[in-house]
């Protein structure tokens, strides 16, 4: 016996702009990012009393590099089926190129968006310790509203950008109300 798993259709969603679309994916990837992202910073952080960049056990390295590599990941990859769902469904006023082989550009802008934001992340706190001495004492409360920050921005960037991307595969629907046709 052969068993076959069904794939679950998308729900159903209302017609809406891709504007409006955005704007409501944005908020949903966005408060809990920050919420969730400060909440754990500030409870590693608070442990120790104090944190550094990458010495001892709960550096600022250690909690922001695996959220800048990993959350343009996650972020792009469903922004994108989400909104190629919606232009399936009709939801919005794009429809999606027959062209587009949809796993290659989500593997691709996806692992590039997390390597690029990884490597700008790890440079900026290699800078900043560079400029700053090896043993300096940063505030956690600090570190973690920084690092809530960081994933805030992250959500709202990685909510646009692959969009941009995407709209060289989204055409703008066009809809005929009636047609008349001159026989004269």
């Amino acid at each position: 016996m052969k068993f076959k798993i069904k794939k679950a259709q998308p729900k159903p969603l209302k017609k809406t702009t891709l504007n409006r679309f955005l704007k409501k994916r944005m908020l949903i990837y966005l408060i809990p990012n920050v919420f969730f992202n400060f909440i754990i910073a500030y409870a590693s952080f608070n442990e120790l009393g104090y944190t550094h960049f990458f010495a001892c056990t709960q550096s600022l390295a250690r909690l922001t590099l695996p959220m800048a590599i990993f959350l343009p990941v996650v972020l792009t990859i469903d922004i994108i089926k989400r909104v190629t769902d919606a232009a399936h469904q009709k939801a919005i006023e794009f429809e999606v190129d027959d062209q587009l082989n949809l796993k290659k550009l989500l593997t691709k802008l996806s692992i590039l968006n997390g390597l690029v934001t990884g490597v700008l992340v790890l440079s900026s706190l290699l800078f900043a310790q560079f400029i700053l001495s090896k043993y300096y004492k940063l505030n956690p409360t600090a570190m973690a509203i920084l690092v809530g920050s960081l994933a805030g921005i992250l959500s709202v960037l990685f909510t646009y950008l692959p969009i941009r991307t995407l709209k060289n595969y989204l055409n703008k629907r066009v809809i005929l109300d009636s047609v008349e046709v001159n026989n004269g």
